[in-house]
């Protein structure tokens, strides 16, 4: 009997199906936490140090941010749409994440959790203000929850193109040319991290942060010791969100893997990626469509080799959809496109990459052998 019948069996709901062939089996994670400490609204921002904010900045302009605020030791970065800003990059000696920052629904929730876990509320300085309280994830990721005092406003936007797509044509007597520009970024999607503590900090951030699973992906034949990635999206009721906000994947490395950014539509990602292969950025796997959450993607490396995407028609779940659950290989990465890149999923052999899978294998963590082999499998699937 497959995964699918005894499902269906057992837990028939209106949902069973609309995103995945395979909903979870009895006694399976149920992706969401019974009583949170509070449900975060939304990514806020992420944070980067980077040594050369002037370098920093033009790839900024050229990938299709704003600038919401440039000091000497500072550069906020923002899209089109009303909001906290998408990126904060400080001046520092090399180029690493620092953390996600979440927005808190309510200014009483920075309290509530702060409360909860004996951390400080601090002041912040997010153009327009604001407080925050900082917590560490079970990888020992910073996190922050913040909430911003006063919304930067919107920026003019860049217009969906019309088109015709059947047999009652919109756009007659106006030839298409959509101009060679940035795609303009309208706001921060989603955030993927990689954790060698995956179970415990997938738990972290349900139970912490109230996130709740869209899919999880699990490694051929062993399903039964768990998922080992998962797509997150926040809990706003009956409010649709984006399918994740967040997606954390067990592997060797311990921190970020890439960031979306929202664009306008499909001619904004190809005429924006145009402009960055003609200043000679480095495309890392694009365009098509991923299975997990449907957004058209692209994949960029910036000069300091930190990947992020373009996307636009993402998924939109509300609070009440079930999880999905499918086998994590390559393939099943994209409905279309061009083959996924070695340096997309990060299998480029180097010194750097043996010396992190050892250093993991040696800790005391969830990646073993066994999981490790399964890993490499799914990659070249």
């Amino acid at each position: 009997m497959s995964h699918t019948s005894v499902n269906r069996g057992a837990h028939q709901t209106p949902h069973q199906d609309l995103h995945s062939e395979q909903g979870a089996l009895r006694g399976e994670h149920p992706g969401r936490s019974r009583n949170p400490v509070i449900k975060v609204a939304d990514l806020a921002w992420l944070e980067f140090e980077k040594p050369d904010l002037d370098r920093a900045e033009v790839f900024a302009r050229d990938f299709g941010f704003a600038i919401a605020a440039r000091t000497e030791h500072e550069l906020w970065l923002r899209g089109t749409f009303a909001g906290s800003p998408c990126m904060v990059i400080r001046r520092g000696r090399a180029s690493r994440f620092l953390g996600p920052a979440f927005r808190a629904a309510e200014r009483a929730d920075v309290d509530r959790l702060a409360a909860a876990v004996g951390h400080t509320v601090r002041d912040i300085d997010v153009p327009g203000g604001g407080r925050s309280v900082t917590l560490f994830d079970p990888s020992g990721l910073p996190v922050r929850v913040v909430h911003c005092a006063e919304p930067l406003p919107a920026l003019p936007g860049q217009p969906p193109l019309t088109l015709n797509t059947g047999i009652e044509p919109r756009r007659t007597n106006a030839p298409q040319r959509p101009p060679r520009e940035p795609s303009r970024i309208q706001r921060l999607g989603h955030v993927v991290l990689e954790t060698r503590t995956f179970a415990r900090t997938l738990d972290w951030y349900l139970d912490t942060l109230g996130m709740i699973v869209s899919d999880f992906l699990f490694l051929d034949g062993q399903r039964g010791r768990g998922p080992t990635m998962a797509f997150v999206r926040c809990d706003q009721g009956g409010t649709p969100v984006d399918h994740h906000t967040l997606a954390l994947h067990l592997g060797p490395g311990n921190g970020y893997v890439h960031s979306a950014y929202q664009v306008t539509d499909l001619d904004s990602i190809a005429a924006g990626g145009e402009y960055l292969a003609e200043r000679g950025y480095q495309r890392s796997w694009g365009i098509g469509r991923h299975i997990q959450g449907s957004q058209l993607f692209d994949y960029w490396r910036d000069p300091d080799r930190f990947m992020l995407e373009h996307f636009a028609d993402g998924d939109l779940f509300s609070c009440d959809l079930e999880p999905g659950w499918a086998p994590m290989s390559a393939s099943g990465l994209a409905q279309w496109g061009p083959p996924v890149t070695r340096d997309f999923l990060g299998t480029n052999p180097s010194p750097a990459k043996l010396r992190e899978v050892m250093t993991a294998l040696r800790e005391d963590n969830e990646l073993d052998p066994a999981r490790l082999l399964g890993l490499m499998k799914a990659m070249s699937s």
